[in-house]
């Protein structure tokens, strides 16, 4: 009996709404000046410091997004507000994140010609879920309609490949014949759209993924899992304090140090580097060389980390479809970005193709997959 291991499906799921670099700049530079106006007096005497304009230029130039996706627009252009206005649900009813993941998962499994009937698990894994209990993977399954189990982790950027190789290992070892995993990928409320350095990085999106035997595959399009590989090496320059002990800490939750931040220089000199040597480390491992890789879907946080990793693998820039970004529209989705790559451009290669999925951030973690077209 045959023991290899496929994705055979991926859907992805976009919000309505969209945010351009220059609505977000108009936003944030209205905001800048009742700032410095209000805080003037501070300002001249040097105790507080003025915040500087923004554009969309120089957006685009640092990170290489000019677009993103988001859940719920409403509030996050208002300089009395400045953070998106999502309505509470009632217990009852299902919970924003979950039906994200829902949409997207009904994709992936019409790709994989799957029915609730043949999946075993469900894994929902992000950088943030709106609520520590019951799991969103658990809510998830009872609206699919899934018997088995489901659960969700948290691996910041590396959550989408990380839960992949969950669900490879759990369908290798027999625990289940097929998973779904799924990545809801609700950002944008961690977001300070009041901070020049930060407010543009993040969209909302849902991507998911079904992975099981070959043997069951029906799919059209599907590529076995090779090979998998993971690393985490601890760094404090991404993080994210937001958390139910500041109840306990006497804290403003809506404080500036509790959104998301980072020193991104510093983790840009950090992670390319580490980034690189573990893909080739990985191939290595597999008996594959950086030249028979035909697609790289990585990580879609910064277009600048992006060219310099596979220049640091290729000696050249790759071409678009060797390397395809997808962040100039969807930005930085955490862990999702691989995955929106993965979705968007996979049908176009041959049978024996072998390509790499891989995505890096905080932690420092890094999770990799080496697959082959079918």
């Amino acid at each position: 009996m045959s023991h290899d291991i496929v994705i055979s499906g991926t859907g992805l799921w976009v919000p309505n709404s969209t945010l351009t670099n220059e609505e977000l700049v108009e936003s944030y530079n209205q905001h800048a000046d009742l700032y410095n106006e209000e805080h003037s007096s501070d300002i001249a005497a040097g105790v507080k410091e003025a915040k500087a304009h923004s554009s969309a230029a120089f957006i685009e130039k640092a990170s290489g997004i000019k677009s993103r996706y988001i859940y719920q627009k409403d509030g996050v252009l208002d300089t009395a507000r400045m953070r998106p206005s999502i309505p509470r649900r009632n217990d009852e009813d299902i919970s924003d994140q979950a039906e994200m993941a829902i949409k997207a998962a009904r994709r992936a499994m019409e790709a994989a010609n799957k029915t609730a009937d043949d999946i075993d698990a469900v894994i929902v894994a992000c950088a943030y879920t709106q609520r520590s209990y019951p799991a969103i993977a658990i809510e998830v399954q009872h609206q699919l309609g899934i018997e088995g189990f489901g659960f969700d982790m948290l691996v910041a950027c590396s959550a989408a490949t990380f839960a992949l190789h969950r669900a490879f290992e759990m369908v290798k070892s027999g625990t289940c014949r097929c998973v779904l995993a799924i990545n809801p990928e609700l950002t944008s409320p961690q977001v300070n759209y009041k901070d020049r350095d930060s407010h543009f990085i993040f969209g909302d999106v849902a991507v998911a993924t079904v992975v099981e035997k070959v043997e069951t595959c029906t799919a059209k399009h599907a590529f076995e899992i090779l090979s998998i590989k993971a690393l985490t090496q601890y760094s404090n320059n991404i993080r994210s304090n937001f958390g139910y002990v500041l109840n306990a800490n006497d804290t403003d939750p809506l404080a500036k140090d509790q959104y998301f931040s980072q020193k991104g220089r510093t983790v840009f000199k950090e992670v390319c580097p580490i980034a690189a040597e573990h893909i080739s480390q990985h191939l290595s491992d597999t008996d594959l060389t950086n030249d028979q890789i035909s697609r790289w879907w990585l990580h879609q946080a910064n277009i600048n980390m992006n060219t310099l990793i596979c220049k640091l693998l290729l000696d050249r820039q790759p071409s678009k479809e060797e390397a395809p970004i997808v962040l100039d529209e969807f930005a930085n989705t955490a862990s999702a970005g691989s995955l929106i790559a993965f979705n968007r451009f996979h049908q176009d290669l041959s049978s024996g193709d072998y390509g790499v999925i891989c995505s890096f951030g905080a932690g420092y973690s890094i999770g990799s997959l080496i697959v082959r077209k079918v």
